[in-house]
C-alpha cells in the first residue's frame, strides 16, 4: 500500500479536519491589555497559549506557590506515600510561620485532608509548612521536591525555596509556568481539584473565605488560587468552563484584590468569546494501518500518543487540512509505541500542529522463510519504486 492510499484513508477518517469551511472566519479583535506585570491565557485541553504578555518573566509568585505544595501533597496521596486521614503533628516551626494562617496549634494533630483544605482555601502558611515537613521532613527537603516536580512538568522559569511563597530572592515562577501547573492539577486529579471551588473553610472556630472573588462573581469559575505580597503584588490563577471548553488565566502583579479579579475576568471573557477548542481524536484511536515487512503480521495499526486537540480563533477549525505520512519500509520487529509516521495539520499552507503516529501494537519478527520472501519482495519493490 503506498502513501497515496494512506492519505485517502486518512481523508475518510478525518472528515471534520479536512472539510473546507463555507463561511468566513470571524474578525479577531486585539486581546485586552491588562494592568498587570505579566499574564497568560491557556486552553486547558490543548495547552495552547491564546494570550500572553511577559508570560515567561520570572517573578515572585507569593501564595501561588501553594499550588505546587498542594499538587505534591495530592501526588503523594495518589502514590500511596501518605493518606488523607494521616495525623500530622504541628511543629513549632509550622506554628510560628507568619503571614496568612489556618490557625493550627503547636503540638496538635491535624489530618492531611484538613491541612490540604487549609492550604487551598485559607492559604495557610502554617498548614503549608506542616504538610511539607510531614512529606519531606523539612522545608528545605520539600523545596527540593518542588523543584524536581517543576522540572518534570516543564516549568523552566520556576525555582522554589519554600512551600509558602514567602519572599526569597531565589524563589520565583512565571505566568506560563503557573498555567502549566494548573493544567496538571486539573487533569491529573479531578477529585482533589474540587477543593479549589469551595468558597470557605471552617477550622479552629474560625471561618475563612476563599480569596478568589471570581468564585462569587462567575459561576463558570471553579478554581484555583490567589497570592499577594508587597513584592509580588496581587496575583491569581483561575480556571473556568463554558460549553465544554476550559480556560486557565494567570495574572501576576496587579495592584489590588479587586484588580486581579477584574483583569482575570477580561482574559476569560476574551478567550471564551473568540476561541474554540475541539478534540478530533483521542490517543490510542486507530487512524490507519501500515504495511510491515518481515513480521509475524503484514499490517500494523497506527494512531496518536496524545489527543489531537486544537484551539483556534472561531471559524478556523473548519478550515484545517490534515495529511499523514508513514515511514517508508517498516521492518519488524516493531515495539508498541514506536514512531512510524507523522500527522500534520495545516491552515492554508502553514503547519499549525504536528504529531507523531505511533504503533498501537507490537509486531514481532517473522520466521526465516517470511523474512527471506520479504527481502526478495523489497528488492524488486526498490527497483520499481
Amino acid at each position: 500500500m503506498n502513501i497515496t492510499t494512506f492519505a485517502k484513508r486518512l481523508c475518510l477518517l478525518v472528515p471534520l479536519i479536512i472539510t473546507p469551511a463555507a463561511w468566513a472566519v470571524e474578525v479577531m479583535p486585539s486581546p485586552p491589555q491588562l494592568a498587570a506585570k505579566s499574564y497568560v491565557l491557556m486552553d486547558a485541553s490543548s495547552g495552547n497559549v491564546l494570550v500572553e504578555n511577559n508570560g515567561d518573566q520570572r517573578l515572585p509568585p507569593a501564595s501561588l506557590t501553594k499550588l505546587m505544595t498542594a499538587y505534591i501533597a495530592t501526588l503523594e496521596i495518589r502514590r500511596g506515600q501518605i493518606g488523607e486521614n494521616d495525623p500530622v503533628t504541628v511543629s513549632e516551626n509550622a506554628w510560628r510561620t507568619g503571614g496568612s494562617r489556618m490557625f493550627i496549634k503547636v503540638g496538635s494533630q491535624v489530618t492531611v485532608s484538613d491541612l490540604l483544605h487549609g492550604i487551598i482555601i485559607q492559604s495557610g502558611n502554617d498548614a503549608s509548612v506542616a504538610v511539607a515537613e510531614h512529606i519531606a521532613g523539612s522545608e528545605d527537603a520539600f523545596a527540593d521536591m518542588m523543584n524536581k516536580t517543576a522540572g518534570d512538568l516543564g516549568m523552566t522559569n520556576s525555582h522554589f525555596m519554600n512551600p509558602t511563597g514567602l519572599p526569597n530572592p531565589e524563589h520565583y515562577s512565571s505566568a506560563h509556568d503557573m498555567a502549566v501547573l494548573a493544567r496538571a492539577i486539573i487533569h491529573e486529579d479531578p477529585a482533589h481539584y474540587a477543593i479549589y471551588s469551595q468558597k470557605e473553610f471552617f477550622w479552629n472556630g474560625i471561618k475563612q473565605p476563599n480569596r478568589n472573588l471570581l468564585l462569587w462573581r462567575d459561576k463558570t469559575v471553579d478554581g484555583l488560587k490567589t497570592g499577594h505580597t508587597d513584592e509580588a503584588g496581587y496575583c491569581m490563577v483561575s480556571s473556568a468552563v463554558r460549553d465544554g471548553m476550559r480556560l486557565i488565566a494567570v495574572v501576576f502583579g496587579t495592584n489590588s484584590e479587586q484588580a486581579r479579579a477584574a483583569e482575570t475576568q477580561k482574559l476569560l471573557t476574551y478567550g471564551f468569546r473568540f476561541f474554540e477548542t475541539q478534540t478530533f481524536y483521542q490517543k490510542g484511536t486507530e487512524l490507519a494501518q501500515a504495511p510491515v515487512w518481515k513480521g509475524t503480521t503484514s499490517q500494523i495499526k497506527a494512531g496518536l500518543a496524545q489527543d489531537l486537540t486544537m484551539t483556534m480563533p472561531k471559524g478556523q477549525l473548519k478550515k484545517l487540512a490534515a495529511s499523514m505520512t508513514m515511514n517508508p519500509q517498516l521492518i519488524a520487529p516493531i515495539a508498541k509505541g514506536d514512531v512510524i509516521g507523522k500527522v500534520e495539520v495545516k491552515l492554508d499552507d502553514k503547519v499549525v500542529h504536528s504529531a507523531d503516529l505511533i504503533a498501537l501494537d507490537a509486531v514481532d519478527e517473522g520466521g526465516i522463510f517470511r523474512r527471506m520472501w520479504d527481502s526478495i519482495r523489497l528488492f524488486f519493490y526498490g527497483l520499481f519504486n
